[in-house]
């Protein structure tokens, strides 16, 4: 399997971010989302404490994910994180909609516990592409969907992948997959090209002169430096816009990752990428 070309290569060091059109076939596509359809069905509302995601910068008076222990523990499991506009603001947290409208994102480890998912990262398109982007020992690590509800997908401000999942020196690269057509009517991603030169620092400055809208069809992959600034709008459209993406860092001898990461590896580790 061959990896980037030198001008894909050339156009992901110079801006940060490299999209690839068609990288996930139209059984691929569908594979993800019958099985992010299934997960939505099936899981347990009725032992579920209701967990809302938000990024920790929300001020309102909600409770942030930030911290709590069911987020905390999730890096090798699969939890469902709920949308802070779906769940009723006074009174006893309940939905105020369907649930499978109402999750914000399924996550930690889809790339090991949910088959479909496992086949489309832990496999040699992956490995071809950490090779290009000089690896030694690639690990795979936070695999997700985000579902960018109508209507309640909430924003996310700009940061940086390396600011969550930082390494002495950094090595994040995020591997982010259009389940859903995406577009500047759904929230897409929007990304501020060549800031990943400017070092790991919270920075919420950036013109909209300097923002770059991502439109995207489905099946497409967007390949994220982890320095560089990208965000994503709150979702006020009546359109869905999922997304399946997962992270790959530097695990040879000589990069250190922070044992103050939020997501902290089990007793097995962080998944090889190269078999």
């Amino acid at each position: 399997m061959s990896g980037l070309t030198p001008t894909q290569l050339a156009t992901f060091h110079e801006k940060g971010y490299l999209v690839v059109e068609d990288y996930l076939t139209p059984e691929e596509v569908n594979s993800l989302l019958t099985e992010t359809h299934h997960l939505l069905d099936t899981f347990d509302l009725d032992t579920h404490p209701l967990t809302q995601f938000t990024t920790g910068d929300d001020s309102s008076d909600a409770k942030p994910h930030v911290g709590d222990d069911y987020f905390l523990t999730s890096g090798d499991k699969l939890r469902f994180f709920f949308e802070p506009d779906a769940i009723n603001p006074t009174g006893q947290p309940k939905l105020t909609r369907p649930k499978q409208q109402a999750v914000n994102k399924i996550g930690h480890s889809l790339h090991t516990l949910s088959p479909p998912f496992k086949a489309v990262s832990l496999n040699t398109r992956t490995a071809a592409i950490a090779r290009s982007l000089r690896f030694q020992d690639p690990r795979l690590l936070q695999s997700m969907v985000i579902c960018k509800q109508p209507r309640i997908g909430g924003a996310v401000p700009p940061h940086r992948d390396s600011e969550f999942l930082y390494t002495d020196p950094p090595s994040a690269v995020g591997f982010w997959f259009a389940l859903q057509d995406a577009g500047p009517g759904n929230a897409t991603l929007v990304m501020m090209p060549g800031t990943q030169g400017e070092g790991i620092q919270r920075r919420f400055v950036r013109g909209k002169e300097e923002e770059e809208v991502l439109n995207v069809k489905a099946g497409s992959l967007v390949l994220i430096h982890g320095n560089v600034l990208h965000k994503s709008d709150r979702n006020e459209s009546e359109r869905s816009r999922f997304a399946y993406t997962f992270h790959v860092i530097e695990g040879a001898e000589g990069w250190d990752y922070d044992e103050r990461n939020w997501l902290q590896p089990s007793e097995g580790g962080f998944s090889r990428v190269y078999q």
